[in-house]
């Protein structure tokens, strides 16, 4: 078995990369920083190829295909965020954002579902967030973009349920993980993260079996739980209060 893995040098990528190299996958490791690609494969031994490629560059999402269409796993996993007043955020980082968060993703996930549903078989996790599941004041184009990977993943699940395909999707929801994101992000969450080795082997653990939204923590399954049955403008004000907190 042979698993991608997009942001694989840190944080949630770097530990599902463990972890399934604990499961004898073979693994094919996406980042932009080659330095800790090669610090990881040197952990990991053999069976291990790195990719130095920045996946916001829709060509350099094609070319990653075509050379690597053998995979029965695809971890869409690179993405960051940022935090402030919309009218004040940097257009560039966003636009940089939207591209790796959403367009990386989309475009991965359709040239290897295609492939995919041609064999009737093979699996896709996306990362996604429980930030996909409301509006996020401070933070409105992340929660955006992983918004995007919710929604995009919901319907092609009903869609490969209607053709009875074997070809499982899956999205990962956390809430904070303590990685690097928030450093990038400019952010200090107000609650304590999960670590990401936990996140990690949970995700892996309920991709294998199956499972389709892929909470880790109680407290975020009832806050998921919570967004679809209060009214929005009420959630999208505890969510500017929260992140009010978080900005440094």
């Amino acid at each position: 078995m042979k698993a991608l893995i997009t942001g694989a040098s840190s944080g949630m990528g770097r530990d599902m990369a463990r972890e399934l190299k604990k499961l004898n996958y073979d693994l094919v490791l996406v980042a932009r920083s080659t330095d800790k690609l090669n610090e990881l494969k040197e952990e990991l031994g053999n069976n291990v190829e790195i990719i130095s490629m920045d996946v916001s560059n829709v060509d350099n999402c094609k070319e990653l295909f075509e050379g690597h269409k053998d995979i029965d796993l695809l971890i869409n996993n690179a993405g960051f965020g940022d935090c402030g007043d919309f009218t004040k955020t940097d257009l560039n980082k966003e636009i940089q954002m939207i591209n790796t968060n959403l367009v990386a993703y989309h475009v991965l996930t359709k040239l290897y579902l295609k492939i995919m549903k041609e064999r009737n078989s093979g699996k896709i996790l996306n990362v996604a967030s429980v930030a996909g599941f409301m509006p996020g004041p401070l933070m409105a184009t992340y929660y955006a973009t992983k918004a995007y990977v919710v929604r995009l993943s919901e319907a092609i699940r009903e869609e490969l349920r209607r053709d009875k395909s074997s070809v499982q999707i899956s999205i990962l929801c956390p809430g904070p993980v303590n990685t690097n994101f928030n450093k990038v992000a400019d952010v200090e969450f107000a609650v304590k993260g999960i670590s990401s080795g936990y996140a990690a082997k949970y995700a892996i653990t309920k991709l294998l079996k199956g499972k389709f939204y892929i909470v880790p923590e109680v407290s975020i399954k009832i806050t998921k739980f919570a967004s679809k049955i209060m009214p929005t403008n009420f959630i999208a004000k505890i969510a500017y209060n929260i992140q009010k907190r978080k900005i440094q």
